[in-house]
Formats: structure tokens, C-alpha cells, sequence
């Protein structure tokens, strides 16, 4: 008797999860660590939990908030997940979205194979290159910024890749600072990393002081910006 009472309270408190993505994962690109990752999240939602962190995440699968880190952003790059701003009342938060993983789920053909594997490993470099700048793994709202740039943006990789270079050696070393480069170049119609080059070998000349300048002060010597555009001899 006391097992019946036990098994109703269990089935008193279900976990709603849609079918069709379990029949589905594999052909969708998932293995069985996301599919995990993926539940959790869904179970924190009907909780009321609308962003867990990654140590919320983390303490309920065996991997570590590294990892669950990794896990988040390959979804987030996938457009299987979305980060999406909710605002109620007087208070503004963040949510996550599964929509793009139920369209794919419940349509009729499988997840595309990406157009080319080539670009899609050369975006995917693109983070491992901003974690090992800033020393640390991105959080879900700079993966989001990353991948704004990229889907929406349209901006290249390489592109990109310039933008922080730019940033690392004028020591800005903030996505805010990137993002102004970035819209910069946008608005200047430039599209590739020559056009940057040009660009910022002409903007750090212009910042070189003016021979009267360098004699009001004293004969200061000037300084070396010449460090700032380095980056643009490399591809």
C-alpha cells in the first residue's frame, strides 16, 4: 500500500516533454549529452526557472559548468536555442527559447546539412578565439553577440576576428568596444579584412602627433603606434 501511495505521488507531479524530439535527436544532430542539457532546461522552465546558469544546469548532469558552457553555446550556434530579453513589468530579464529546436523537430525534414563546413568550422573558431583573449569561457549573452554578428549581422569570421584583434592591441579588450568597430566598418561599407587594414593603418597614422606637437612637448618622442596594425599582416 505504501508503494501505491508512493507511485501516485510520483505520477502527481509529471514532466511534460514533447515525443517526437526523442524519436528525433539523432537525425537532428543531438547526442545524448545535449539531449540532457536540453531536458534540464525544460524541466527548469515549467519550474518557473526561465535562465538557469550553467552551475544550476551543471549540478544536475555529470559534466562540469565548462562543459555545460560549451554545450549551450554549440546550441546557441545551431539556433537550436535563443536568449531572449522578457520584460514585466518594471523589470527586464532574460529567457531561454527552444523554438528553433521544436521547428526543426516537428518539420518534415530533417536538421540541413550546413551549406559549408568549411565556414561553419571557421565560426566555430571564432569563439575559441574570444575565450582564449579574454582568458575565460563567454557568458550566454556574449555567445548571443557573437552569433548576432554572424547570422544577422552577416558579418565574416574573418571579419570579426580583425575587430578583436583590433581591440586586444588598443588594450579595449570588451565586446562593447567590438561592436563599435564592427558597426564602424558596417556603416564604412567595408566587408573584408584588406578594407580593415586600410582602415586602420589610416585612422592609428592619423593618431601620430604633428611635428609642432612632439616640439610642445618638449621633443617627447613619438610614440610607436605601429604595434596597433601588426595584426593586419596576418590573414
Amino acid at each position: 500500500m505504501n508503494n501505491d501511495l508512493n507511485y501516485q505521488r510520483m505520477l502527481g507531479n509529471p514532466f511534460s516533454f514533447p515525443g517526437i524530439l526523442m524519436n528525433k535527436y539523432v537525425s537532428l544532430g543531438l547526442n545524448e549529452t545535449e539531449m540532457m542539457v536540453i531536458l534540464h532546461i525544460c524541466f527548469f522552465q515549467q519550474q518557473g526557472i526561465m535562465f538557469p546558469t550553467t552551475d544550476e544546469l551543471a549540478k544536475k548532469v555529470t559534466l562540469s559548468e565548462r562543459d555545460v558552457a560549451l554545450i549551450l553555446r554549440k546550441l546557441v550556434q545551431r539556433n537550436l536555442l535563443q536568449i531572449e530579453d522578457v520584460q514585466e513589468e518594471n523589470m527586464r530579464s532574460q529567457a531561454y527559447s527552444l523554438n528553433g529546436l521544436w521547428h526543426l523537430a516537428f518539420a518534415e525534414t530533417v536538421y540541413p546539412e550546413p551549406e559549408k563546413k568549411t565556414d561553419k568550422e571557421e565560426e566555430a573558431a571564432i569563439f575559441i578565439l574570444f575565450e582564449q583573449e579574454f582568458g575565460r569561457p563567454l557568458s550566454p549573452f556574449e555567445i548571443e553577440t557573437v552569433t548576432l554578428w554572424l547570422d544577422e549581422d552577416m558579418q565574416p569570421p574573418s571579419l570579426i576576428k580583425a575587430a578583436l584583434r583590433e581591440a586586444v592591441l588598443m588594450s579595449k579588450l570588451n565586446f562593447r568596444y567590438i561592436d563599435r568597430i564592427l558597426r564602424e566598418w558596417k556603416r564604412k561599407g567595408i566587408r573584408s579584412v584588406d578594407q580593415a587594414r586600410k582602415q586602420s593603418k589610416s585612422f592609428h597614422e592619423n593618431q601620430r602627433p604633428t611635428a609642432a606637437a612632439v616640439r610642445s612637448e618638449q621633443q617627447a618622442p613619438a610614440r610607436d603606434v605601429s604595434i596597433y596594425y601588426n595584426w593586419l599582416e596576418e590573414d
